[in-house]
């Protein structure tokens, strides 16, 4: 006979996860995502892959997505960068909020004219991931 143990767990984790969106009715979930990591293997563009996933799965009208961008994160919210500019208009046509970190921003040398209209200017991204799990946004890194 199988073992139903995998199963049950499956379906018990799916449960969790679909639940909160489904039990708040007409109310959004909250998530933030951390991008600090380098682009390497097409990493950022993975990442914004994930959001549009996940916004075509759940429902773009049960989720508000923030990105908030730093240290070598950042260079996924560029203008030029070809792996991303693209879906990050996109994304943020689907009401994704992109944010950028001043701090990150200084020591690579970029300035706000680097980055597309879309994206928003923080003083710092660790302080505003923490501002944000602080209203109850869950966290999410990619």
């Amino acid at each position: 006979m199988m073992n139903r143990r995998p199963i049950l767990l499956g379906i018990l984790l799916l449960a969790l996860i679909y639940s909160p969106l489904q039990a708040s009715g007409n109310e959004q979930m909250n998530i933030v995502m951390q991008l600090t990591r380098d682009g390497d293997n097409y990493a950022h563009r993975r990442a914004m892959f994930q959001i549009d996933r996940v916004l075509n799965d759940l429902g773009q009208d049960k989720l508000h997505i923030e990105v908030v961008a730093y240290e070598n994160g950042i260079h996924a919210l560029l203008a030029n960068n070809e792996e991303t500019n693209q879906f990050l208009t996109k994304l943020a046509n689907r009401g994704v909020v992109f944010k950028a970190c001043q701090i990150s921003m200084r020591a690579w040398g970029l300035k706000e004219e680097d980055f597309p209209l879309e994206v928003e200017f923080i003083p710092a991204g660790a302080t505003e991931m923490i501002r944000l799990q602080s209203l109850e946004y869950k966290y999410w890194r990619p």
